[in-house]
């Protein structure tokens, strides 16, 4: 990786490389989906180039950017951001309105193109699609 482009790598803190983890059945459902475009064109590396991973009910960080390798296991991973902050980011990271980030609040978000706060909606709106993939699951923190 080049720390000119990235100037991330000179963090001591952020271990290297990105690694992010999701289970076969959050990647087999329906609103799972890799991007290779946006708005009908080659994706740009700021977005994710060349192949960006997309999971609209969870939080921005899952949706990996700039994909080099993908890995099978069975054994749950520990990801970049659990690693530096695990009482923050956590495996799932579902969205849900009523389990406030240690820092900030996340019952309301920002409409993209104005300053409308509008209430956030539990796994983003998508909860008929994906919250059958969370039940029996009841010591997991589901929304960190």
């Amino acid at each position: 990786a080049d720390a000119k482009t990235m100037p991330g790598l000179r963090i001591p803190a952020y271990e290297w490389p990105y690694v992010e983890g999701v289970t076969m059945a959050e990647a087999n459902n329906e609103l799972a989906f890799l991007a290779t475009g946006l708005y009908g064109k080659t994706i740009p590396k700021q977005n994710g180039a060349p192949i960006r991973l997309v999971l609209p009910w969870k939080y921005g960080f899952k949706s990996v950017k700039s994909i080099v390798k993908v890995t099978f296991t069975d054994k749950k991973p520990k990801t970049f951001w659990e690693g530096i902050q695990p009482g923050e980011y956590g495996f799932w990271a579902n969205v849900n309105p009523e389990v406030a980030h240690p820092r900030w609040s996340q019952a309301t978000e920002r409409l993209l193109g104005n300053d409308q706060r509008v209430p956030t909606k539990i796994y983003n709106g998508y909860g008929e699609f994906v919250a059958s993939l969370y039940t029996g699951m009841p010591n997991e923190k589901l929304f960190m």
